[in-house]
């Protein structure tokens, strides 16, 4: 159970942040994408998709407003797995429950944050676009599945 949910996490977190990354790579937070900064990532993505100077600007306004508003969950995030931690070294039970569901809750939050960025930038996007936006988003989910499988169940 536990591996199926980390598996599902996994993926959400993953398509959301293959259409952008969610911070720039010099102030990056806990959960963003590795390796490129978000103007190098927009830029990529715009490549690829033939985004628009005008759908360039919209891209970074939306998932700007998405970082800010993630911002204070990440925190709490952070903050949460510290008090998870405690509650690991002295074993309560009760405690790592209703820790362990807070945190599910704030990732819930974070998701739901990252899916509308994403949906609002697909909303930009032309018919064309979308196109080449799911069979990147396709290419992504495959590469992830089949490292998977090569590391294990």
């Amino acid at each position: 159970m536990r591996s199926s949910l980390l598996k599902h996490g996994a993926v959400v977190a993953l398509a959301a942040t293959v259409v952008l990354a969610q911070t720039p790579g010099a102030t990056r937070q806990p959960g963003a994408a590795r390796g490129l900064g978000f103007d190098r990532h927009l830029e990529h993505v715009a490549q690829i998709l033939g985004l628009t100077d005008s759908q360039k600007e919209q891209a970074r306004v939306i998932f700007r407003n998405a970082r800010e508003s993630s911002q204070p969950i990440q925190e709490e995030l952070m903050r949460n797995r510290d008090r998870l931690t405690l509650a690991a070294k002295s074993a309560s039970e009760p405690d790592i429950q209703s820790l362990a569901t807070e945190q599910g809750r704030l990732l819930g939050q974070l998701v739901a944050i990252r899916t509308r960025a994403s949906a609002k930038f697909y909303q930009t996007l032309t018919p064309e676009q979308r196109v080449k936006y799911d069979q990147m988003r396709e290419e992504s989910r495959q590469k992830f599945h089949a490292g998977e499988r090569q590391n294990g169940p």
